[in-house]
Order: structure tokens, then sequence, then C-alpha cells
């Protein structure tokens, strides 16, 4: 089993900057692509960034490109979220996701077999 656990939440006023961890134990080396998720108040959990195993390759939704940068430290274990020029519209609980695979939808929740509990970023306007 994987556990993933997520830190780094908080309030931060619009144009500022957070920077979330994602810190992996157990079967770690069960883990391929990695990924971020949130949920903003009163809506679904949608897809923020996603980076494969060596961090090479990765993906962003279009909300967040050019003010997000998603990485990932192997030899921690642990994954990044470095988030810039924050909106209050980025106020939602934050989640990371691991996959046992290395290939797929990395945009859909289903392809991820471990989750974080969750952190909470809130974005003042």
């Amino acid at each position: 089993q994987v556990q993933l656990v997520e830190s780094g939440g908080g309030l931060v006023q619009a144009g500022g900057s957070l920077r979330l961890s994602c810190a992996a134990s157990g079967r770690t080396d069960a883990l391929y692509v990695m990924g971020w998720f949130r949920q903003p108040p009163g809506k679904g959990r949608e897809f923020v960034a996603a980076t494969s195993w060596s961090g090479g390759i990765t993906y962003y939704t279009d909300s967040v490109k050019g003010r997000f940068t998603i990485s990932r430290d192997n030899t921690k274990n642990t994954m990044y979220l470095q988030m810039n020029s924050l909106k209050p519209e980025d106020t939602a609980v934050y989640y990371c996701a691991g996959s046992r695979f290395n290939s797929g939808n990395y945009y859909s929740s289903t392809f991820y077999n471990y989750w974080g509990q969750g952190t909470q970023v809130t974005v003042s306007s």
C-alpha cells in the first residue's frame, strides 16, 4: 500500500504564492504517474496537474498553465505544486494522487489508485 500526505495549504491573498507538498510512504516503488486535483466549494473534483515518474513530462489544466508548476523528487518520495499568481477561483481543497500506471488518462480521477486526505487552499480577494 501507499500513503500520501499533503501539506502546505493555507490562506493567501490574491497574487500570492503557496507551495504544496505530497509525501509518499509505503510501497513507493509502485508509484508512477502522480498528480494534483482540487475540489472547489460546492463543486466536483477537478484535475490540476500531473507528472511522469521521472518528472520530465508534465500536464496542466488550462486555467493554471503559466502559474503552477508540478515537480517531484523521487529521492525524497515527495511531489510538489508551486502555485504563483493565485486567484480567488483557485480556492479549493487540493488532493495529491498516485497511480500504479505510467500511461493512460492522466486527467481522470479514475486513473489514480492512491489519494491523500487533502489540504485547504484559500485565496482572498
